[in-house]
Order: structure tokens, then sequence, then C-alpha cells
């Protein structure tokens, strides 16, 4: 995957994300409007109100992991809220460290790297997305990590030892992206840490 492959993904990202967002948005109305006028309640209602919210959740957040990003800044109430969204649709809780709006390239690297210790935690746990200078840290923790060596040790190289599956994309994206603008992913794991500094 070279750095045209990476921008041609972003741009399917981009679209598939846009034309998503309208249809859940106007889902999401209707069931406002029902449940106004009392047409619906109960548990039924619960659950297609939490799967909608939980679909446009992550809508939102691939909008930025998987589509086109330039330098344009993203504010911290945005991201906040994104996370926010998120972690209701997730086990793993999230906590933004930063206060000034950052480009938007790399909060789609802390994105990404958010989602590559998302799936090493099949039971929940806790990732930490902070800077020091220009330096990104996210830091992942939980009770039990599972964590697929190849996968990881790709981050760094940029080279798999099988194909990537689907479910582990963004474990590929995240250093074509990094190299894209000129940075290069690091990764530290223990059995309960996992670190990805760019």
């Amino acid at each position: 995957m070279g750095a045209s492959d990476v921008n041609l993904a972003e741009l399917i990202g981009s679209r598939i994300c846009h034309d998503l967002i309208s249809p859940i948005g106007a889902i999401t109305n209707g069931l406002e409007l029902l449940e106004m006028v009392g047409a619906v309640q109960g548990p039924e209602m619960e659950l297609i109100s939490g799967s909608v919210g939980s679909a446009g959740a992550r809508i939102r957040f691939f909008r930025v992991a998987f589509g086109a990003a330039s330098d344009q800044p993203l504010g911290r109430t945005e991201v906040i809220e994104l996370l926010k969204d998120l972690e209701k649709a997730s086990r793993v809780r999230i906590t933004w460290n930063l206060t000034e709006p950052v480009p938007r390239n790399q909060v789609k690297l802390a994105f990404l790297s958010v989602m590559c210790c998302e799936s090493a935690m099949p039971f929940g746990g806790e990732v930490e997305i902070e800077t020091r200078g220009d330096a990104w840290t996210v830091t992942g923790t939980a009770d039990k990590l599972n964590l697929d060596p190849d996968l990881w040790k790709g981050v760094s190289t940029g080279c798999f030892a099988s194909k990537v599956s689907p479910a582990h994309v963004q474990f590929a994206l995240l250093p074509e992206t990094a190299a894209a603008i000129g940075r290069r992913v690091a990764v530290e794991t223990t059995t309960t840490l996992v670190k990805l500094r760019f």
C-alpha cells in the first residue's frame, strides 16, 4: 500500500461516511418524533434508538479515522463530543488530554491508534491521548490485553507477516497515513499496556 492507495482509501472512507450520515440522522429524527407523540414505547424503542445512536457515533468517528484529512484544525469540543458518543457504543473509556485545536490529519492518526488499542481490549479498558510539543502518545491499558504480535510489529515497520483482515485495517492504515505526513509510529507493548507514539 503506497501513498496513492492511502489517498484512495481516504476518499472511499469519506464518501461512505458522507452517504451514511444523512440517513442515520433522518432515522434518529424520526425516532425522536415517534417518542414525542408517544406512538412507540418500551424496550423495542430503546433497542432501536440505542442501535441507531451507536451507528451514528461510529460513522462520525470513522469519518475522521478513515476519511480524507487536511491540516485544518479540529477543536477540542468537537473531538470530545465524538469520543463521548463513541464511548456509549464501546467498552473502552477514552481520555483526550489536549486543550487546543489540532490538525485534522493528526487527529486521524490518534483515532486510528485508538482503534488499534480498542481491538486489543475485548473486555474493555482505557485509552489516553496526549501530546508533548509536536509528539503524540496514545496509551491503552486493560487488565487483560489480546495482542497479535504480527499486527503490532507491523504498525512500526509497515510490513505485515500475513494479509490484514478488514477488522484490523487500522493497523495497515496507521503507518501509511503517518508516513504521508512525515511521521513514523513507534510501538511499545506489555501484558497490560500498549503505547503508540508518532
